[in-house]
């Protein structure tokens, strides 16, 4: 059965008219004129096919028929309410599952992350680590930070972190061996990915190259230098999710926190 559409705003306005048993006083509590609550009251008497109000000596007074409806219509108005809370809370609520990629989960999101921890001490937050883009179709994600080229699946929109190039890095005397993460040539060392690359670096034992993103804390707290030049890459951090989603109130505050 086909629902017909219900004329919420005309029903707002009979509520108020009803509180107050006066048009004007109705239209000072809605911010309208006496004249467009007498045109709702009229196009909703029309709709319906009832009468709600009638004029007497001593004012306006509600109809049987309207007085019989007024408290479900409340009641109704009531549920409305609850439901709008239910669905705001539920976005506002600092619940929020989190994919990234596996590298940067300790040294990005982490130290990131941290600060809006300490700031929102009730939230709940799941990681996820990515091995490759996410799929949002696929993945229950309010956001993912991936390592790849812009993402590029329908509706899903990112946002760059930074023009990225790729730094190679050692701790101060640590050794020259070859820290990799991907397919390498010669003696080396591989590594699951380039966050523990780094921490390897970070330990002395060789030389990593990973992207600027990682290691510009490290570098600045001079736990490790640069052992080599720098060298552009079309790959890229990537704050991606669903475009609806950037709209979230919750989406956003971390957003902004992360990118503080």
């Amino acid at each position: 059965m086909k629902r017909s559409l219900i004329p919420l705003n005309a029903l707002r306005v009979f509520d108020a008219a009803a509180r107050s048993l006066s048009f004007t006083r109705a239209a000072d509590e809605l911010a309208v004129t006496p004249a467009a609550v007498g045109q709702q009251i009229r196009a909703l008497e029309e709709t319906l096919g009832v009468i709600l109000f009638r004029r007497t000596a001593k004012g306006l007074e509600l109809t049987p028929e309207a007085s019989r409806a007024l408290p479900h219509l409340r009641a109704g108005f009531s549920a409305f309410e609850e439901s709008v809370s239910a669905l705001q809370e539920g976005q506002g609520a600092l619940r929020l599952s989190l994919g990234c990629a596996r590298g940067a989960i300790r040294h990005w999101l982490l130290p990131r992350l941290k600060g809006w921890l300490d700031e929102n001490p009730e939230a709940s937050v799941q990681i996820l680590a990515l091995d490759a883009p996410v799929d949002f179709a696929q993945a229950n994600l309010d956001l993912a930070l991936s390592f790849g080229p812009a993402p590029d699946a329908e509706g899903v929109f990112g946002r760059q972190l930074a023009e990225e190039v790729l730094v190679t890095v050692a701790a101060p005397g640590g050794a020259s061996r070859a820290l990799g993460w991907r397919s390498m040539e010669g003696p080396a060392l591989a590594l699951p990915d380039a966050g523990q690359a780094l921490d390897w670096a970070i330990a002395g034992l060789g030389e990593a190259r990973v992207p600027l993103t990682l290691a510009a804390s490290a570098l600045a707290a001079g736990t490790i230098v640069e052992t080599g030049e720098r060298s552009p890459t079309e790959e890229a951090y990537w704050l991606c999710a669903p475009a609806p989603q950037w709209k979230s109130a919750k989406v956003k505050a971390l957003v902004d926190r992360l990118l503080a």
